[in-house]
């Protein structure tokens, strides 16, 4: 008895360095970062401590007023919110017809959208999406990055939302159907609401990607500084007016757009986690 009391001690004395050690890897970068932006450039080059010496809250003013920080923010949001509502409404729609709907090719279909969830061609496609996006005139805005972070993820997030519809009965369809309701209506008054956590997770997915995306971004906004998100704006912080490198000023901005993303977690925790916990006992 008392062997087993010391193994189960030893497991969970082992479970807790673990995540300790696991949350410390994970933070360590964020630390870095917002450390590092209160320090001045040349404590940031030298290295060697994490804590400031010397708490320089100018870097923040700097970034936001020389390098037109304000614009670097609104693209973001721009881009982030077009490309989370485009999903929510695309996916939530695609994934209601293959769990509702019967028609030729449907498991075909299934099967292709899930074998995109496992293929990542990645940075292969960037030439040609480019080349095509020069031949429609929509190179220069930021509508191809949406494209592209929307078709990027549609597998995944209709596969979600799909295998949720499933767990819905059918008998709440058929008794709006008798009741003279539509395809459309049975949707949007019937299933949606009542698939908001899968939702949730989703449109918090959506909004992550968007907001962190810095490939697709740099290559359609290379001609358009005024267009750039704050992905690409803050490496151009690095740069100051004599071309001197400044980390100090990078870090400031990189601090200050990770903040949008800490406050809509702060407010959507629940919702996440409803929605993740959600589909783990309803799948």
């Amino acid at each position: 008895m008392k062997s087993v009391t010391t193994k189960k001690l030893l497991i969970h004395l082992f479970k807790y360095v673990f995540l300790t050690a696991f949350c410390l890897i994970i933070l360590y970068p964020v630390l870095y970062a917002v450390l590092g932006s209160f320090k001045s450039n040349y404590e940031v080059t030298l290295g060697g401590t994490l804590w400031p010496k010397e708490w320089m809250f100018s870097n923040y003013m700097e970034a936001w007023h020389q390098f037109d920080f304000f614009r670097y923010a609104m693209n973001s949001l721009f881009l982030s919110f077009v490309t989370t509502v485009s999903s929510l409404a695309v996916c939530s729609m695609c994934g209601f017809c293959l769990s509702r709907k019967r028609f030729r090719g449907k498991a075909l279909l299934e099967k292709t959208i899930l074998a995109t969830m496992f293929v990542s061609i990645g940075t292969v496609t960037l030439r040609p999406i480019y080349l095509m996006m020069v031949r429609v005139g929509m190179h220069n805005s930021l509508w191809p990055v949406v494209f592209v972070i929307l078709s990027a993820n549609m597998g995944t997030y209709v596969f979600l939302i799909s295998k949720f519809v499933d767990t819905i009965p059918r008998e709440l369809d058929e008794a709006a159907y008798i009741d003279g309701a539509g395809t459309f209506r049975v949707y949007w008054q019937v299933v949606l609401p009542l698939v908001k956590p899968i939702l949730g997770v989703v449109g918090l997915f959506s909004f992550r990607s968007a907001w962190n995306d810095y490939i697709n971004a740099n290559i359609f906004t290379m001609t358009q500084p005024q267009l750039r998100p704050l992905t690409v704006g803050v490496v151009s912080l690095r740069y100051g007016v004599m071309s001197a490198a400044q980390w100090n000023i990078m870090l400031a901005g990189a601090a200050m757009s990770i903040l949008p993303m800490l406050v809509i977690y702060a407010f959507t925790n629940k919702t996440f986690i409803a929605g993740l916990s959600a589909g783990a006992v309803k799948g």
